[in-house]
């Protein structure tokens, strides 16, 4: 006996293209949801650190970050063979479930302003890590430490004792 075509193409659910697109939801319902929604993420402070640190070099007029102090030393920790640059020095941040506040220390160049560096700083500080976290920045506080004149030599690179 031969079938019709109507019963060729009339599908059992949970067979063919159809029943495919049935478990394929199924799959999503079982486990309460949204799967973004399963577990918490924590993100370290040095993390938003970091983040922070580099979001900050990266504003025209930021010369360095950190105290004279913080700065000499990173330079002696810079090299030493194994030792890594730190792009968190003259950041703190304090990082909660879902905000976080910044403490930046930056040195300026001689002859910018100094208001409008802090608020590119600001912004772009803000931008980065809302951006790469999902955290709120509920502050970015910014101490200017230090302005950089031309004819300085750079803290960064002591000179070597060595002839």
């Amino acid at each position: 006996m031969s079938e019709t075509p109507q019963q060729n193409q009339s599908e059992t659910p949970g067979n063919g293209p159809a029943g495919q697109e049935s478990r394929r939801a199924d799959v999503t319902k079982r486990g309460g949801g949204n799967p973004a929604t399963r577990g918490r993420t924590t993100i370290a402070d040095g993390v938003v650190e970091k983040i922070a640190g580099l979001a900050a070099r990266d504003v025209v007029g930021v010369h360095a970050m950190g105290s004279g102090i913080s700065r000499t030393f990173g330079a002696v920790r810079d090299r030493v063979p194994g030792g890594s640059k730190s792009v968190s020095r003259g950041v703190k941040a304090e990082v909660g479930e879902v905000q976080t506040a910044l403490d930046l220390e930056i040195v300026v160049d001689y002859g910018v302003s100094i208001a409008e560096v802090a608020r590119d700083v600001r912004e772009n500080v803000i931008s980065a890590v809302e951006r790469m976290t999902g955290l709120e920045v509920v502050e970015v506080n910014i101490a200017v430490s230090d302005v950089k004149l031309p004819d300085e030599e750079d803290d960064e690179e002591p000179e070597s004792r060595l002839q």
